[in-house]
């Protein structure tokens, strides 16, 4: 497996931003793709923006990913029914 095969840096945090259609369900499938790895997010925030149509915006930090198991994880979670959008960016300073 490429998890193995790639460690992820030290000190590395893989940020994920997640646009989607608000539903009560939505962030227990994202969090999924987190607990089946054994993982618990540093961050994990969500917030309903309601202009100019309502919207669930998820903020998700996470250590202990390399790059390229994180961009699995996002693609995995594009594929996610009502998720509009995904971001993934690596945070190299270490701050959670």
């Amino acid at each position: 497996m490429s998890e193995l095969l790639h460690a992820p840096k030290a000190g590395a945090v893989m940020c994920f931003s997640v646009a989607a259609t608000p539903d009560p369900g939505l962030m227990p499938r994202v969090l999924e793709l987190f607990a089946k790895r054994g993982l618990v997010p540093s961050r994990f925030f969500g917030q309903v923006e309601q202009a100019p149509q309502p919207r669930l915006e998820l903020d998700i930090q996470a250590c202990g990913l390399s790059p390229e198991v994180a961009a699995h994880m996002a693609r995995s979670m594009g594929q996610i029914v009502g998720v509009e959008r995904v971001l993934m960016a690596e945070r190299l300073d270490g701050r959670n």
